[in-house]
């Protein structure tokens, strides 16, 4: 009987008896692994994020994180004693993210994998990108009237840039014990762009505005200046935006300077070749993976389930949604004054989902007129939607960290 007692003691049974909500978990985890594995919802962070959620989740297994508010002394320990006494998983979170290391790297990658011409070649349409962050502010007003502290809606906010390692490294700044929650409404939402943004501009675009062709209004209208030496401007762009950035705005220079970095690399050429692949490829999927993984094991019960977190998961998709009628909206109002006039999905594609969003507005452009594609002009938008939320973040660590 002894022997058998040290058998059920050595499992999790008892452990899971005793926290029940830790089963509640587990079935999350596994929602979260199916919607990455099976439905294909941004499968490259919902796997990782969901195994460490799973892994956190079984008692006894020392996989959880360990935050501040739960063991003061963790902020005097070293790495290896953090190791010693709460777990790798912790040495690798207070290592990794705490320090606001991966997010960074993760945004060289996203650099290096992004093509800024179509943002050059139709500058006019960068400003739907600064438009898009209008669901940022809002939610981050609302969320203070409902009782979250400035730093924690900067941190809610921040969910409408629509950029899952922006939402992340605001967190660590704001409010790192919202970390979980925020990193899944962010990844969640963008996963379902292609749901949130037609549903946006079924309520807010006309039959006549979807059908605005934007290759007839460049036939109409020519641009009055054209590039001369794409290739070098291409090179030019990024090391000027870099030092732009980091003179008005330094607290942006971590995400947008990783970010432009990584395109240097890629459009410098030959020259750079191997740093280019090692930014969008190795440094990019080790990343992802810690990245994933570290945060999922920051969900446990005592910090998910909660009455916050639903309102996290509620204020995330009202910020989405907001962002998307931004940009929305800047396009009906240059349309006022303008000859020249702009698709609203255009403005939709504001966000930093790149290139989902594009995608999904030439899809539903395509919808109304087969010859109107949009996608190279809803990049330009995109592609600022991606700066534009970095240097919002930058904003709201400047004024509320």
């Amino acid at each position: 009987m002894d022997i058998l007692q040290k058998i059920y003691d050595m499992t999790a049974f008892g452990q899971l008896a005793a926290d029940p909500w830790s089963i509640l978990m587990i079935v999350i985890a596994v929602l979260l692994l199916y919607l990455g594995i099976f439905k294909k919802y941004e499968p490259l962070l919902l796997v990782p994020i969901g195994f460490g959620v799973l892994l956190a989740n079984f008692p006894g297994g020392n996989m959880a994180v360990t935050t501040v508010e739960m063991d003061p002394l963790i902020k005097k320990m070293t790495i290896t004693q953090i190791a010693e006494v709460h777990g790798i998983m912790n040495m690798l979170y207070y290592l990794l993210i705490k320090t606001g290391l991966l997010p960074p790297l993760i945004f060289m990658g996203v650099g290096a994998m992004t093509d800024f011409g179509p943002l050059l070649r139709n500058q006019k349409l960068a400003f739907f990108g600064a438009a898009a962050q209008l669901g940022i502010f809002t939610v981050l007003i609302a969320a203070i009237f409902f009782g979250f502290t400035p730093q924690e809606a900067g941190a809610l906010g921040i969910i409408g840039g629509a950029d899952g390692p922006t939402a992340i490294y605001t967190s660590i700044k704001l409010a790192p014990h919202l970390l979980g929650p925020i990193a899944i409404a962010a990844y969640s939402y963008m996963a379902l762009v292609p749901v949130i943004i037609p549903l946006v501009v079924r309520f807010t675009v006309t039959k006549k505005e979807l059908a605005i062709n934007m290759k007839e209004q460049d036939r109409l209208f020519p641009p009055k200046h054209t590039i001369k030496n794409l290739k070098l401007v291409k090179i030019l762009f990024p090391i000027c935006l870099v030092i732009i950035v980091s003179i008005l705005i330094p607290s942006s220079t971590p995400l947008v300077g990783m970010l432009l970095f990584g395109n240097l690399v890629k459009e410098i050429g030959t020259d750079t070749n191997r740093l280019f692949e090692a930014a969008s490829s190795t440094i990019m999927n080790t990343a992802t993976i810690f990245l994933g993984l570290t945060v999922g094991a920051t969900m446990t019960s005592h910090t998910f389930l909660n009455t916050q977190t639903l309102m996290i998961i509620l204020g995330g998709f009202i910020a989405f949604a907001f962002s998307i009628l931004g940009g929305i909206l800047a396009a009906k109002i240059h349309n006022l004054f303008s000859k020249k006039k702009i698709n609203p999905l255009i403005g939709a594609t504001g966000l930093s989902a790149v290139p989902m969003a594009s995608r999904v507005a030439n899809e539903l452009a395509l919808k109304e007129d087969p010859t109107n594609h949009l996608l190279q002009y809803a990049m330009s938008s995109n592609i600022s939607g991606v700066i534009g939320s970095a240097v919002a973040a930058g904003i709201l660590i400047n004024f509320l960290g």
